[in-house]
């Protein structure tokens, strides 16, 4: 399956998005925070990035600027947040996320059906389940 990180403060979602994900045979590695994030990123080459955009000490849009995803155009950013078009999601698309998907509508069993979706995406498409 896919390599995936998951950047997301909540420690009882980050705690259920590995589970659900690597019960999908998915290798996975956590990141509560874009300092995390960019330090696994130095030896960790994910499929795909399921970003929370708002976190404490660095958020989901100052990692997309500091990991340059034109650098990694084969790495997939889910922006998984409950900021329904927002200037942030906006700006998570053009910093190169790839799918935008709204945490409060995404049902955690279509979890694994929205990861593969987006693995497969060329370009970037915003939806909701």
């Amino acid at each position: 399956m896919a390599n995936i990180l998951i950047v997301e403060d909540d420690k009882d979602l980050n705690a259920a998005y590995k589970i659900i994900l690597e019960s999908a045979k998915h290798h996975v590695k956590t990141a509560f925070n874009g300092v995390e994030a960019l330090e696994i990123l130095k030896d960790y080459k994910p499929d795909l990035i399921l970003l929370d955009l708002l976190m404490p000490i660095m958020g989901g849009i100052e990692l997309l600027e500091h990991y340059e995803l034109e650098r990694h155009p084969k790495v997939k950013v889910l922006i998984f947040t409950n900021m329904e078009n927002s200037p942030e999601v906006n700006k998570a698309y053009k910093l190169g996320a790839t799918r935008c998907i709204i945490k409060s509508w995404t049902a955690p069993q279509n979890l694994n059906k929205v990861i593969n979706e987006t693995l497969k995406e060329k370009t970037r498409v915003a939806a909701s389940l």
